[in-house]
């Protein structure tokens, strides 16, 4: 039992490999920052955003800046892993140098989520735009051919309102008692895309430098004509809405539904880890990557403050439940009534879409790619076309993984699922770093400052408990109620709403204490082994975010994490060669 263990917890060497790449070097700094910014600027601003408004209210902008700061501490934490380990893999290479092996693969799989069933989600919003623009185009695609089965049937369930989706199930053609419904454009773009990435790294570069260009263009268009008619039509009054109570508020739900919308606004940050993959096809990979995550996340955090002010500002933010293209609807008749915005930004949801799915395609492979060459994955995984130099193999499954799912299943699952997976990848990169030994400085190589927490983070976070308490002292008091009150009960309407937000509260509740719990272990660690302010920070802000979690996602999380181990221990624990005295990547 001792041997099994030792070899689960076994660590890679942390030298670079770099030297074994077979593919092709041609990414700068401005293509890394641009494939960021491609996978960044996409699904977050031309689809979640409006649910995070809805959840947030305004006050959704304060989540992108505790999510921006939580992802810049991240990505600083993953500037310094790919300084170090310039190869294919991402967060699961560098969790095998610091973690082990056990914690890799569980790297590995929660990063199938973000790229794989993450694409699903981008897939069906990619066709709900498509969808959208061809029939302002005049061409009209039958319901049952742009729609999933999963969200017809649940429509009819439901007894939705929604003609689209209940024509879908009425009228769609049968094959006997089956009927016929799936999602045509979805699938489409994703056969599109997975022969693009099959077809090499050059012709995709080309392909999401073109589209990202246009889409940052489109999207400045959306801020400064949202934004100015906001002013000229005396909107700003939307920013302060009244809640329930009648109080005019920035946050019209409070905090508790600002953090509400953390899966929707996270969604929309998780593309710069995609850059990290990309390092065996990098020209300098120890000095472009790390500039082309902090860049692509910098540009991005502007932009999405500024459409979040924007959008809150032009509509009332109760107006964008289930909205799911919010930079159209802003302009749509009823809203600014701006008629050329809403298709040119239709046209322009299409292009984002795209490149969005593009990288997170390109992502999954080389992972996969890197768990094979460790002997985790079979040997199939890491080959490599003889013609376009890229994981062929590996690309043609991503594409199955992402094409076959969108035949069964909707959106409105993947974008949480996704979202926690992620999140729990960034926590074991911050907390990687604290565990990898130190190095000396070399020139032309990212180096993460050190500065000693020692005595900093315990002052940094006993501020924060003092802050919240005099400013939102509700907080406290809110994490200590377990049942709701009379009031809230009546609000939440029938028995199974109220069993729901109950649920909902004491889940918050229990992994909001169980937060501060390792908080606190955190500083007397700190100060004990003198660990570094930036992976300390990192690492808290992003537990932090997974407060914000329901209980569905932690359920769902658990399932898919028994998969994992399951596949780990029947396969990749026979298999490794750090077991069998050989080296991987």
């Amino acid at each position: 039992m001792a041997g099994i263990w030792n070899s689960m917890i076994r660590r890679k060497e942390v030298h670079s490999g770099a030297e074994h790449s077979r593919m092709h070097r041609v990414l700068g700094v401005r293509d890394l920052t641009l494939f960021g910014i491609a996978a960044i600027l996409g699904a977050g601003s031309f689809s979640s955003l409006g649910g995070a408004i809805f959840h947030g209210g305004p006050g959704v902008v304060w989540l992108f800046v505790i999510v921006a700061v939580a992802c810049g501490f991240t990505a600083l934490c993953y500037s310094e892993f790919a300084s170090r380990i310039p190869v294919a893999g991402s967060a699961y290479t560098y969790a095998y140098a610091s973690f082990g092996e056990i914690f890799a693969w569980i790297i590995g799989w929660a990063l199938l989520m973000e790229y794989s069933i993450g694409n699903i989600y981008v897939a069906f919003s990619w066709s709900d735009y498509f969808t959208s623009l061809t029939d302002r185009m005049g061409w009209h695609i039958p319901p049952h051919f742009c729609t999933s089965y999963a969200e017809a049937h649940k429509a009819i369930l439901e007894g939705s309102t929604n003609k689209e989706l209940t024509d879908a199930w009425n009228l769609a053609p049968r094959l006997g008692s089956l009927r016929i419904i799936l999602d045509m454009p979805a699938i489409a773009i994703n056969v599109f895309i997975t022969w693009l990435v099959l077809r090499g790294i050059k012709e995709s570069r080309n392909f999401s430098n073109a589209m990202v260009v246009l889409k940052m263009v489109v999207v400045l268009l959306v801020i400064l004509v949202g934004g100015y008619l906001v002013f000229a039509n005396d909107l700003t009054g939307n920013w302060f809405p009244a809640n329930a109570a009648g109080e005019s508020r920035f946050m019209p739900n409070g905090f508790e539904g600002v953090m509400f919308a953390v899966s929707g606004v996270f969604f929309a940050y998780i593309g710069f880890d995609a850059v990290s993959v990309l390092a065996e096809e990098s020209k300098n990979p120890q000095r472009d990557l790390p500039r082309g995550m902090i860049y692509s996340l910098v540009i991005c955090t502007a932009v999405y403050i500024l459409l979040s002010l924007v959008l809150s500002g032009a509509v009332h933010y109760a107006k964008f439940d289930g909205i799911g293209d919010p930079l159209a609807f802003i302009f749509e008749k009823d809203n600014l009534n701006v008629g050329w915005m809403q298709f040119l930004v239709a046209i322009c949801a299409v292009i984002a879409m795209s490149s969005v799915l593009l990288v997170f395609q390109m992502g999954q492979p080389r992972i996969w790619m890197s768990m094979s060459r460790d002997g985790l994955l079979p040997a199939k995984f890491q080959e490599i076309h003889p013609r376009y130099k890229t994981p062929g193999f590996s690309t043609l499954l991503t594409g199955l993984v992402v094409g076959v799912p969108l035949l069964f299943t909707d959106k409105t699952f993947v974008l949480d699922f996704t979202s926690i997976g992620t999140l729990f990848a960034f926590v074991l990169v911050c907390g990687g770093v604290l565990l990898i030994p130190n190095r000396s400085k070399t020139k032309g190589s990212f180096h993460l400052p050190y500065i000693n927490g020692m005595y900093i983070f315990p002052l940094i976070m006993l501020s924060t408990v003092l802050i919240v308490g005099a400013f939102y002292p509700e907080y406290f008091t809110g994490i200590m109620q377990w049942n709701l009150s009379a009031d809230e009960m009546r609000a939440a309407g029938s028995p199974e709403q109220i069993a729901d937000k109950l649920t909902s509260l004491r889940t918050y509740n229990f992994s909001t204490l169980l937060f501060w719990l390792v908080c606190i272990v955190l500083c007397i660690q700190g100060f004990r082994k003198q660990w570094s302010l930036i992976p300390l920070l990192g690492l808290v802000t992003c537990l932090y975010l997974l407060t914000g979690m329901t209980a569905n996602n932690w359920l769902w999380f658990f399932i898919w994490f028994g998969i994992g181990l399951g596949v780990y221990f029947v396969y990749g624990i026979r298999h490794s060669k750090l077991r069998h005295g050989e080296e991987g990547t």
